[in-house]
């Protein structure tokens, strides 16, 4: 018998956490998502193009994960580099050229851009914000997956000082 002790960091092997959800739709543009534990959402889309406007739009609610991902890695590795901070502000937007979503092959159906500006309220230096920024974008899965899709990510980072 052996035993070893690692540092998950560094398994060779994967280390995978699973996470499910349900959803319904009652055959509209509505759609009730239900996380268990976590509680529940919904995304829809605005009245004007056929929606009830109940919710966030399903490429709005992208974008909010985004902004909770990037929330998440950025406080995870915060803490590791010692970074202190107050809190962050997120002001998220996208493009998309709605030819993809109605049909036309030739063009993406998802984002074309995405545009995140994120304000760290910090006492700490631009040259510390920028290793955790760079630390936190390596790491987000979300910033990630919108990154490997292609789409063209714009993200800019404001270091505003506390009071």
């Amino acid at each position: 018998m052996s035993t070893e002790i690692i540092s998950e960091a560094d398994s060779a092997e994967p280390l995978l956490r699973r996470k499910t959800l349900t959803a319904f739709t009652p055959a509209t543009m509505r759609t009730d998502i239900d996380c268990g534990e976590f509680g529940g959402l919904i995304t829809d889309e605005p009245v004007a193009h056929g929606g009830t406007g109940k919710g966030p739009s399903p490429l709005q609610t992208v974008l909010g994960a985004l902004c909770g991902c990037e929330s998440v890695t950025f406080n995870r590795t915060a803490a590791e580099f010692g970074f202190e901070y107050e809190s962050i502000s997120y002001a998220a937007e996208f493009t998309i050229d709605i030819r993809g979503r109605l049909g036309n092959r030739e063009v993406r159906p998802h984002f074309q851009t995405v545009r995140l500006e994120a304000t760290v309220v910090t006492g700490e230096s631009e040259e510390r914000l920028r290793e955790v920024v760079a630390e936190t974008e390596a790491r987000c899965p979300v910033y990630n997956l919108i990154t490997d899709a292609g789409v063209k990510l714009e993200a800019r980072w404001i270091r505003k000082l506390p009071g």
